[in-house]
């Protein structure tokens, strides 16, 4: 259950479309937003300046704000994004969107993107901004096979459902070099996979029906390829308004150090908004 919507702003202009979204969807949910100004290089002689890079990025959001009709909070905090951003969610019920946030080429080079480090630190949903692609209509639910998209599935299901968009499954079947029978099964029948008995065909029929069940208007997308090119590929064909993909349980998953992460690869591309949520292992 989503208490409030964190929307988190350092002042850079690149984070201001997650300000659009963040009002759209509070107002869509009827849930309360609060949006978290970062100072990231503090000065108390600096912060009540006309001239402080929030100031700017706050005015507008107020305005968006009242002009979504969306009930609304301001605070600040200080410290870097990586650390700061999951510490103030840690332990909350919320959803956390941020946009890019404007790093320069070197820094990015040398540590990396900042969303990566964030998506692998909050254990809360993030809905990652880098482009506000409203009215939303049409949603691409990436479906792993692992159970990652379970948790993001279900908060995007909501948004959907508020939203009247329809949603496209995805799956997409990577190149198999395993010889057993099920991988065979898999390569050999990719394009009617929805009518097979192999794990991915059951996992696809059960997306299917619950998403049908839920009142959502979904269809069934199969690919093959590399995992990566294959969901670029679908988003610039389908033109989706919105992504929804899951990611392991936390950074220390063993599973990350023999396979890409990918959605942080997806995020970084920049493409649409991203829903991920962190999977959670039943108790």
């Amino acid at each position: 259950m989503i208490s409030e919507i964190l929307i988190f702003t350092n002042g850079n202009a690149t984070t201001f479309p997650a300000v659009t979204y963040g009002a759209w969807l509070g107002a869509l949910l009827q849930t309360s937003v609060r949006l978290v100004g970062l100072d990231e290089d503090p000065s108390p002689s600096r912060i009540d300046e006309e001239t402080h890079p929030l100031e700017a990025v706050f005015a507008r959001a107020v305005e968006a704000f009242k002009q979504a009709g969306a009930e609304y909070a301001l605070e600040v905090v200080q410290g870097q994004a990586e650390n700061a951003i999951p510490a103030y969610v840690q332990g909350k019920e919320t959803l956390a969107l941020m946009g890019p946030l404007g790093r320069p080429p070197l820094k990015r080079l040398l540590a990396g993107r900042s969303f990566r480090h964030i998506m692998e630190h909050v254990a809360a949903p993030i809905l990652y901004v880098p482009q506000a692609r409203l009215p939303l209509k049409r949603v691409l639910v990436c479906l792993g096979g692992l159970g990652y998209e379970e948790t993001a599935r279900s908060l995007g299901t909501r948004i959907m459902l508020a939203a009247r968009a329809e949603a496209t499954l995805l799956t997409v079947v990577p190149p198999i070099d395993l010889d057993y029978p099920e991988a065979r099964q898999v390569g050999e029948n990719w394009q009617s996979l929805l009518d097979t008995d192999t794990m991915i065909g059951k996992n696809l029929r059960r997306s299917l029906e619950v998403a049908r069940a839920a009142g959502l208007t979904a269809s069934i997308k199969i690919r093959n390829g590399s995992v990566v090119e294959e969901i670029q590929a679908e988003v610039k064909e389908g033109n989706y308004d919105l992504l929804c993909m899951g990611s392991p349980r936390s950074s220390n998953a063993l599973r990350q150090l023999y396979t890409p992460n990918v959605t942080a690869e997806i995020a970084e591309m920049d493409l649409a908004p991203l829903l991920t949520a962190r999977y959670a292992r039943p108790e």
